[in-house]
């Protein structure tokens, strides 16, 4: 596959806004999503003016997303925010907008959590598919699943109830 080849011309058109929502989720800030994206399609553009064929090139796309993002958050200089003074923690019961409430429960996770419940539930992938993605075995993927969700239901609190027990992926459409 070349730079020039009209399959990534209309996937880099196409699958864009879906791969930015996905960054938006994992990061929760829409410049980082931004980023995240460009870096993410600069690469599969570059991988694919090399000499390997990239067979699926949605699934490389989006492993190559959830690569960067974790990578990112490894980096020491990004866990430092400079604040004049220390922010108030949100008031998820005072916040009516789920949504929101369900983004920043979201930025509570650790990186590969996120990672995890965004390509599992928003992206509605099996855990198989998420384990070949991230390049960990299914149990890690059921353990970081279960994990996330425990910290969802604690940050989320009496705001939703029982809705993340029941099934986070009817919260696909809130999240947008």
């Amino acid at each position: 596959m070349h730079s020039d080849d009209p399959e990534l011309r209309e996937f880099l058109s196409h699958r864009r806004g879906a791969l930015l929502r996905s960054a938006y989720l994992m990061c929760g800030d829409a410049h980082a999503a931004e980023d995240l994206v460009q870096s993410t399609l600069i690469k599969v553009v570059l991988a694919s003016r090399g000499r390997r064929r990239i067979d699926h090139l949605d699934a490389y796309a989006r492993r190559t997303l959830v690569n960067t993002f974790i990578a990112s958050r490894k980096r020491l200089w990004n866990r430092e925010r400079p604040h004049g003074e220390l922010p108030d923690a949100p008031d998820l019961v005072a916040d009516a907008d789920l949504g929101m409430a369900v983004r920043v429960a979201l930025q509570r996770l650790a990186p590969r959590q996120r990672a995890v419940l965004v390509l599992r539930f928003f992206e509605d992938q099996s855990v198989q598919a998420t384990a070949d993605l991230l390049g960990v075995s299914e149990g890690t993927v059921k353990s970081q699943t279960a994990r996330g969700l425990t910290v969802l239901r604690a940050a989320l609190g009496d705001l939703v109830g029982s809705v993340v027990d029941e099934d986070l992926a009817d919260m696909r459409g809130v999240i947008r």
